[in-house]
């Protein structure tokens, strides 16, 4: 399946201001891209690459004073496949996993596992490990938190959402990211792009949207506990411990953003 995708993004910068962006499709991705993905900007600046310490391709640019926009327009094949489906999926003890999904069991930022332990295991220390435990923490994600994109705050944490019972995406990633690390299953944010594809469209204007992996039986497979069904159509962009790691941009200075649109489309 071809989908195209692309976004528009605009900055007013009040001065010439250095930044980092992660807005190129993850390098796992890279050899399914029909046409590539690179980074323009109006005025054009020179765009410098590197892969970040989680492996994301990420872009150091300098925006010049004033309206900065940069823009992208690519298309990918993808599986048109949903979500992969794996009830047998055990859960690996702590001294059995890989070193490099240790890291995947810390606090971190947005994810407060030291504030959410005890909550965690009262909730699902019953509950069957392995994909079964995992599912249930989507559930109960799912239920717990009411999605209002209004309500969007770069500051707010896994526990700041449950308290508020309200969120976007990276919200709902958070809490079930934190859940699942306070149960010993290894989980990472994801960020990417995620149309309407197979579902009916969401009138709301699209934006990059946000999920986890859990690492199960040997592998890590990917959950969504906003929308809590298999979509179809998922392109990674970046993954990490928390949306700290994979944001879209970072400023190093006083910006203001101006405009904002994206688009992921199953072509015809």
């Amino acid at each position: 399946m071809r989908i195209d995708l692309g976004y528009e993004i605009a900055y007013d910068c009040p001065q010439a201001t250095p930044m980092l962006l992660m807005l190129r499709v993850h390098p796992s991705h890279a050899a399914a891209l029909l046409t590539p993905d690179f980074l323009h900007s109006d005025p054009a600046v020179d765009v410098d690459t590197y892969l970040d310490g989680f492996g994301n391709l990420c872009s150091r640019v300098t925006a010049p004073a004033g309206i900065f926009r940069m823009y992208a327009n690519a298309s990918i094949e993808v599986s048109d496949a949903a979500d992969a489906y794996a009830p047998e999926a055990a859960q690996s003890p702590v001294e059995r996993l890989p070193a490099d999904a240790l890291v995947y069991l810390l606090g971190s930022r947005y994810c407060e596992t030291d504030k959410l332990s005890e909550r965690a295991w009262a909730l699902f220390g019953h509950t069957p490990t392995g994909w079964a435990r995992v599912q249930a923490i989507c559930d109960y994600t799912h239920r717990a938190i009411r999605f209002d994109y209004m309500k969007a705050r770069a500051t707010k944490s896994a526990c700041e959402t449950l308290a508020e019972g309200v969120g976007v995406c990276r919200d709902f990633a958070h809490v079930a990211v934190a859940l699942c690390r306070c149960m010993n299953i290894p989980a990472r944010y994801c960020t990417g792009y995620l149309g309407d594809i197979g579902v009916p469209r969401d009138p709301a204007p699209m934006d990059f949207s946000a999920w986890f992996e859990a690492y199960l039986g040997g592998q890590w497979y990917t959950f969504d506990a906003r929308h809590n069904r298999p979509r179809i159509g998922r392109v990674l962009m970046g993954r990490g411990r928390d949306a700290a790691d994979v944001p879209l941009s970072n400023s190093f200075g006083h910006t203001t953003l101006k405009s904002f649109r994206v688009w992921t489309d199953a072509a015809a």
